[in-house]
């Protein structure tokens, strides 16, 4: 039997891969074949079983399971906050050097925010970008810049101090992480088997609504 995965790079080295290593232990009898891209592939055209994505899911023929919490925060190092201060209000992030990170279809240098009833949208620039997020992170660890990254690649530098949450009130667009199939009326068996292990290698991800505990201290 056949899996065929998709997902993006960085996460899925760092979870995905050692996840998929213990599913072929666990069951000997499905080959996995797992393709990772810069950008989400269409499951339906590609004819992928199963996908790792994170936020909204554009695509209504597939079914979701989330499967781990999830968001995007605005950080940057101390080194580059005392020398350029902090901003304040969203608007201010156009005088300050952003990271950008060119992922997926989403407008190329604009960051959404939200803050209870208030949205705003601010385009940024600054001297480094990049289609690769981890490569945006570790500028932003050098202190060229603000970036906007996930809470699973940042929280254990935002614990140790090497970077500072920026503008923490307010929130970014959803970045919630899922396991997506295509709708069937009879899910392959294998199919089947990948999400409930995905789904239970992941459960202690899932943030109850109202919790405030981390959910990505240690590695898993």
């Amino acid at each position: 039997m056949l899996l065929r995965l998709n997902a993006t790079f960085g996460f899925s080295r760092a979870h995905i891969v050692p996840a998929v290593s213990d599913f072929a232990r666990q069951y000997p009898e499905v080959e996995v074949q797992l393709k990772l891209t810069d950008r989400p592939l269409n499951l339906i055209e590609e004819g992928f079983d199963a996908a790792v994505r994170f936020g909204e899911l554009p695509d209504a023929r597939v079914i979701a399971r989330k499967i781990a919490f999830n968001r995007r925060l605005l950080c940057a190092s101390p080194r580059y906050l005392e020398t350029y201060g902090e901003p304040r209000a969203p608007g201010e992030l156009q005088r300050h050097r952003c990271i950008v990170v060119r992922e997926n279809d989403v407008a190329y240098g604009t960051w959404r925010l939200d803050c209870g009833q208030r949205s705003e949208t601010v385009k940024v620039r600054g001297p480094l970008s990049s289609n690769d997020g981890q490569s945006a992170l570790q500028w932003a660890l050098d202190g060229h810049g603000i970036v906007m990254r996930s809470e699973w690649e940042t929280e254990a530098y935002l614990r140790d101090g090497r970077l500072r949450q920026v503008l923490p009130d307010w929130n970014t667009p959803p970045a919630d992480i899922h396991v997506v199939y295509p709708e069937r009326l009879n899910l392959p068996a294998k199919t089947l088997a990948f999400v409930e292990f995905l789904s239970q290698r992941f459960a202690r991800r899932l943030r109850a609504p109202g919790a405030q505990h981390p959910v990505w201290q240690a590695r898993g």
